[in-house]
């Protein structure tokens, strides 16, 4: 079986551009990849009469506590597999599948060796400090100092790209995503990136369908994306149906106001326009869009070689090519001699099970190869605005999704149980994948469309009961706790049940205060009159509220039964500010403090409750509420 090599950045050893000369040779080399491809166009050298499909599939580690895991190397080392290579994050890895002739039942054939090679995974992941592998397109119990520049992978390529978009960007990262919740923070390096894991699907095309192909790719984007959402957390926040679609765009976006100003998009983005003329405009807007940022040594002349019947590598035109981050990209590869194309699906989520990435994988290759003649030259019949917009809303709203699908409104059920999915069935007969095995891929597709369940979906509804019972760290837990287990069955999502809480019984849940302290916090000012503390408690159901100053800092803290003793008919009470009656020798504890420590605190001391405080801030608080629920817990959990 012929072998091909992802044309990312990742597979290149880079340098930075620091020079005007390192930007001239790069884009000499860039200019003669473009003439030597588009001679290939021209003389149809791309291979044809066969078609291949083949994944890349990126991975979580956690530890024990289902926290996320750094052992990366350590475990890659272990697993001695070449199909298994390293990621951004040093709590990420990838696997990279074969690719796999489309016929007969090759979808099967991906499941089962993908199967195989993360039950290796498994195993040594376990023998590593009791370490696990998930699929999630965004990890639950990320942390946002998680994801700081000594937890990137130390290689030089992962390096020299964080400095390079680092010293372009000229400030600090930033993030401002709006859903159920918002999100608004700054960050120091790419790292936020790794906060997404996916399934990338690449399929092969011949050239001379290439363009037709492509705008199909993006004119389906959105309704394959609203049955396949599986990452609507992140940081604790309940966002997009698809948050990673935001995240990702936002996380190394380098544009400043000047950029903006002249409409200039971002490297992450979901296109600019149809395709109409040549599949070589995706690579000319490129470079007329995106300066290059990074070079690496070139001993090749494409022209040269082309012309001397020898298919070049284009190392520079993949080079830039891997650098932007197109949801449908077009990727290049060559092996013995023989060039090809494929398209690179870059927005299916890891999870939330390998059944489902697999049948995600089906549906989509199949209405790919299910393109009706009439969607050829698809710029004359449907707005680009369409289905880029069909995307955004897609990543918002998932599986409720409503689409404008050539002219008309469709909701996402309909589209897909009524157009696409009959359309998936065709293109994967004609392309004599066996009728069975398109059954029962497809079979799982329906049953999610049935029960309307995603990835997304079901992480939401569990995640909203849990925040019932116990705090937002403790949720995020026992959700990558269920993902695991769940994900070990093999059970497609449509297929998971709602989190009984009281049949969690993990080892070690309640070891440290982070993870069980309280916080939703209110606090009141210094000078904040008692009468006001009083009321907030009641309208609050709280028994205890911190006391802040002008510099929001914690001075003191307020009991419920301090003000249970005050006559709040009195004048003199009325008059009483906070200040004046706050405990300012409170206990104070660091997340990471243990919880038998905490416990303690509160056991052998007068107070009731532990402010948890970390770099002078107030992240927390713990009470004696808290302790008798978890010791409750605990005696029901056995």
């Amino acid at each position: 079986m012929q072998q091909y090599v992802q044309p990312n950045m990742g597979s290149q050893s880079v340098t930075a551009i620091k020079t005007q000369k390192d930007r001239k040779d790069f884009v000499h080399h860039l200019l003669n990849d473009i003439e030597a491809f588009e001679y290939m166009v021209n003389n149809n050298l791309f291979e044809k009469g066969i078609q291949r499909v083949g994944a890349e599939q990126e991975l979580c580690i956690v530890d024990k506590d289902y926290r996320p895991s750094t052992k990366a190397l350590e475990i890659l080392d272990k697993i001695n597999d070449s199909h298994y290579t390293t990621e951004l994050a040093l709590f990420n890895l990838e696997i990279n599948l074969d690719p796999f002739e489309l016929k007969n039942n090759c979808f099967s054939a991906i499941e089962k060796q993908l199967t195989s090679l993360l039950n290796k995974g498994y195993k040594v992941a376990e023998e590593t400090e009791n370490n696990k592998i998930i699929l999630a397109g965004i990890l639950p119990t990320l942390r946002k100092k998680d994801l700081v520049f000594k937890n990137v992978t130390p290689f030089k390529r992962y390096k020299t790209l964080n400095k390079v978009l680092k010293k372009i960007r000229g400030d600090d990262f930033k993030l401002h995503i709006q859903g159920v919740d918002e999100l608004i923070l700054k960050h120091k390096s790419i790292l936020f990136e790794a906060c997404n894991t996916s399934f990338q699907v690449h399929l092969q095309i011949s050239s001379d369908e290439a363009i037709d192909k492509y705008n199909w790719s993006q004119a389906i984007a959105g309704p394959m994306l609203s049955i396949m959402c599986n990452s609507p957390l992140l940081l604790g926040k309940e966002l997009w149906s698809e948050t990673r679609i935001a995240l990702f765009q936002q996380s190394i976006d380098l544009r400043n106001v000047s950029h903006i100003s002249r409409e200039q998009k971002p490297r992450v983005s979901f296109g600019n326009s149809w395709i109409k003329d040549s599949i070589l405009e995706l690579f000319t807007d490129d470079i007329s869009r995106y300066p290059p940022i990074v070079s690496s040594k070139f001993e090749e002349n494409s022209i040269e070689a082309v012309k001397n019947g020898v298919m070049p590598k284009l190392k520079a035109l993949n080079l830039h090519n891997g650098t932007l981050y197109k949801w449908n990209r077009l990727c290049y590869g060559v092996h013995n001699n023989i060039a090809h194309l494929r398209i690179e699906n870059r927005y299916i989520p890891s999870g939330p099970s390998v059944k489902d990435e697999i049948a995600n994988a089906l549906l989509w290759v199949g209405v790919m190869q299910g393109m009706p003649k009439q969607y050829e030259k698809i710029w004359r019949k449907m707005p680009f605005y369409d289905a880029r917009g069909n995307f955004v809303n897609a990543a918002r709203t998932g599986i409720n999704t409503y689409f404008n699908w050539f002219g008309k409104g469709i909701s996402a059920k309909k589209l897909l149980e009524n157009i696409l999915i009959p359309m998936a069935k065709e293109g994967l007969l004609k392309s004599n994948v066996e009728e069975a095995e398109i059954d029962y891929y497809l079979d799982i597709i329906q049953k999610r469309i049935d029960t309307s369940s995603t990835g997304s979906k079901w992480l939401i509804e569990n995640k909203r009961k849990l925040r019932k019972e116990v705090s937002k760290y403790e949720s995020n837990v026992i959700l990558t706790e269920h993902i695991y287990k769940n994900q070990k069955s093999n059970k497609s999502i449509s297929e998971w049940e709602s989190i009984d809480f009281y049949e969690n019984n993990s080892d070690n849940k309640y070891d440290k205060v982070y993870k069980i302290m309280s916080t939703s916090l209110f606090v009141v000012h210094e000078n904040d009159l008692l009468k006001l503390v009083l009321k907030i408690m009641d309208w609050k159901n709280i028994s205890h509220i911190p006391v802040v100053n002008k510099y929001n800092k914690i001075v003191g803290m307020i009991e419920r039964i301090q003000l249970s003793k005050l006559d709040f008919t009195s004048k003199k009470v009325m008059n009483k500010v906070a200040k004046n009656i706050m405990n300012k020798h409170y206990d104070v504890a660091h997340p990471e403090t243990s919880y038998k420590t905490a416990k303690d605190l509160i056991l052998n001391t007068k107070n009731t409750c532990v402010a948890v405080i970390k770099d002078d801030k107030l992240v927390g608080i713990f009470t004696k509420s808290d302790l008798e629920r978890i010791e409750n817990l605990k005696t029901i959990n056995g």
